[in-house]
């Protein structure tokens, strides 16, 4: 009997939502490989004898490969998502595994475009991982998105700073392993929790408890950033043996496990529902939320939105239906007297499921596509070029700076999602008031590493860490709220393309050629030689790359990113005009419920 219950609580612990979005955080650990691209470009510019313009190309083909999601969304309708993990993990592998075989000489260099699909097939694996884990995710939790895009996000970001840990405990001299356990780590994950993430029906295990759970994962991830960044600031300032390194590696890994609690008391703590129970729980008292106009029994009439005032919009939600079915009884009086012509309306409004062909043409999804363009493009440059970045500025140890940015990039997401959704909750404000915050907050981490003051890539990579990492918890809700749940994964999978253009744009056009410029400035400067061709055949002959020293190097581009960021929070503010109504009526009875 007692054997018979056991294997029942093993079955629903399976079953369990929770155990779901914990494996699904494991997952997102090791799938931000991208934010480790400041530390394995310095092996790829080395080895391959590139210089900054081509390896800035490799960065733009690693961002397409994050962010060029669109085979990934049709493979995930076709395929089971077990599938999906698989095909991620083995592009990782093939990916990253190759290039490894590269630049240790064990197999023939490749041309620059060769290599520039290596890093975007093993990169692109990175896709397969975000698109189940959120998709899954926000299934199970639909009441709560903000926290969970912004929790799961968050741990992508911190990825990073897990790897790098876990790189120190290898203690090699030969930083091509980096690549190495970039190609394997992340596809071993893969393949491990292939069968535990997915959507298990969640809405209906909702619990009274799941604010206190929230609250117990909030906690551990402010617990793992803080040992993370006493980790690494302790290993940057003095030396540590190889035990205790791995001490704190051991240590690092049971963090991560703690989250496992909350399935494991869910499951086999007291008084909880079987999988039998909880399918008999009452559904949600707003059905309507969530479908599309097409589900709904309410036609809505194309003239309603001539004829019906603003304030009703701002009415509490029985009222306003009352409105709207006594303006809808009036025009179909009219309409059969002949007074008006009645038609349906066409395409969804602000609030409802819009496919991504519905999305591209309305107004407010490109003022959140442009503003997601500068604030995370500029971000991402940023994390691409941190290793010359920090070079330029006379910093020797690159990895601390990326294990930073990692952290703050970690504490962004998560509180992103977190503050954010006080806004729209507290405070019925829409979302993107507090994505034009963060914006300002990096416009001000550009202008430190523009300026190259003593100590101030510690202060940029905390403001820029923080406000690119909250793009990524406040822009998918924010599409989610705006443009539905139905079509979440195309419309997620498209603002992806945010990253490569930025960078594109920024990294390549922008950032590459003025420090190429700057280094050849210094080298002819330096050497007395009479012209730009000596100097290149001089760099050419010596078999190393030029490289560019002091704050000029991206003094340009910073303030460039700076002001961009402005203008991303401009628009921002205009968006956050434009959709006051939606939110209003998204957020309005619950904030009114809560005051009571």
């Amino acid at each position: 009997m007692m054997m018979g219950q056991f294997k029942e609580k093993l079955v629903s612990l399976y079953r369990s939502r929770w155990l779901v979005f914990v494996a699904a955080m494991w997952l997102q650990s090791w799938a931000g490989i991208g934010y480790l691209f400041g530390s394995i470009s310095p092996v790829i510019k080395e080895s391959l004898s590139y210089n900054q313009k081509q390896l800035a190309m490799v960065g733009v083909a690693k961002d397409l490969g994050d962010s060029v999601g669109f085979v990934t969304g049709i493979l995930c309708e076709i395929l089971p998502l077990w599938a999906s993990l698989l095909v991620g993990a083995l592009l990782n592998l093939i990916g990253y595994g190759w290039v490894w075989l590269i630049v240790t000489a064990r197999v023939p260099t490749l041309p620059l475009w060769a290599i520039c699909v290596l890093i975007f097939i093993g990169t692109n694996g990175e896709t397969y991982f975000n698109t189940v884990s959120l998709v899954s995710c926000v299934q199970n939790f639909p009441k709560s998105r903000g926290p969970v895009v912004g929790i799961l996000k968050g741990f992508a970001g911190l990825s990073g700073a897990i790897l790098t840990q876990i790189y120190a405990v290898i203690h090699s001299p030969d930083h091509a392993s980096l690549v190495f356990m970039v190609a394997v780590g992340p596809a071993l994950v893969g393949v491990g929790l292939m069968f535990i993430v997915r959507p298990v029906g969640g809405h209906k295990q909702v619990r009274p408890t799941d604010g206190k759970s929230f609250t117990f994962v909030y906690g551990v991830c402010l617990l793992l950033a803080a040992y993370l960044m006493g980790v690494m600031v302790v290993q940057d300032l003095v030396y540590v043996s190889n035990p205790v390194i791995m001490t704190f590696t051991i240590i690092l890994f049971l963090i991560l496990f703690v989250p496992f609690i909350i399935p494991i008391a869910l499951v086999f703590g007291p008084d909880q529902k079987s999988p039998e129970e909880e399918a008999l729980l009452p559904e949600p008292e707003n059905k309507d939320l969530g479908k599309s106009p097409q589900e709904s029994e309410e036609v809505l009439l194309s003239e309603l939105e001539d004829e019906k005032p603003k304030e009703v919009d701002l009415l509490p939600a029985s009222e306003r239906r009352k409105r709207i079915a006594q303006l809808q009884s009036k025009l179909l009086q009219a309409a059969a007297e002949g007074a008006v012509r009645v038609k349906r309306r066409r395409g969804p409004h602000r609030g409802e499921d819009f496919t991504l062909r519905q999305a591209l043409i309305k107004a407010d999804f490109w003022l959140l596509f442009i503003s997601m363009i500068m604030g995370s493009g500029s971000g991402l440059t940023v994390i691409d070029n941190l290793g010359q970045m920090s070079q330029s500025l006379g910093y020797d140890n690159t990895h601390i700076f990326v294990s930073l940015i990692s952290i703050w990039n970690f504490l962004g997401r998560v509180g992103g999602g977190y503050i954010s959704e006080l806004v729209v909750r507290d405070h019925v404000y829409p979302r993107p008031a507090a994505l034009a915050v963060f914006q300002l907050i990096m416009t001000v981490g550009h202008l430190f590493i523009a300026m190259g003051w003593p100590g101030s890539m510690y202060i940029s990579t905390l403001l820029i860490g923080l406000g690119y990492g909250a793009h990524w918890a406040i822009v998918p809700a924010t599409a989610s709220e705006l443009f539905g749940l139905r079509n979440f994964g195309a419309l997620y999978n498209f603002i992806t393309l945010a990253n490569p253009a930025g960078t594109l744009v920024f990294s390549s056009l922008i950032a590459s050629r003025i420090y190429d410029y700057e280094a050849e400035q210094q080298a002819q400067g330096d050497h007395h030689f009479p012209n730009l061709g000596s100097v290149m055949a001089r760099a050419l002959n010596d078999g190393k790359p030029l490289t560019c020293n002091g704050s000029i190097c991206f003094f340009i581009t910073s303030m460039i990113m700076s002001g961009l960021c402005i203008v991303a929070a401009i628009l921002c503010m205009i968006l956050v005009f434009r959709t006051r109504i939606v939110y209003a009526n998204l957020y309005g009875k619950s904030s009114s419920r809560n005051l009571r």
